[in-house]
């Protein structure tokens, strides 16, 4: 499970928070929602420190909106690493 909260909004940016674990329909759900406010031409900004666990899709869409100019705050060590194990 997935929890989504979005703690700041403005003209110009939006920022999600994100607990729990990016996997299965969650990876599809912060897509949508991802690309519904890069869509409105503001800027994004993933919070990940609630993030204990991510899938090797999960890690695809991260290191995506990474090469989109996306913002991701608070990665721990194990997310990064898990990122880039995904990508091998």
């Amino acid at each position: 499970m997935l929890k989504i909260s979005v703690t700041s909004n403005s003209d110009h940016a939006i920022r999600f928070h994100l607990e729990g674990k990016l996997v299965g329909p969650w990876v599809e759900e912060l897509r949508r929602l991802g690309e519904d406010a890069l869509s409105q031409q503001k800027s994004l900004i993933l919070d990940l420190e609630g993030v204990r666990f991510v899938d090797m899709r999960g890690a695809a869409l991260l290191r995506e909106f990474s090469r989109r100019q996306v913002t991701q705050l608070n990665s721990s060590q194990f997310l990064i690493r898990q990122m880039k194990e995904d990508a091998q």
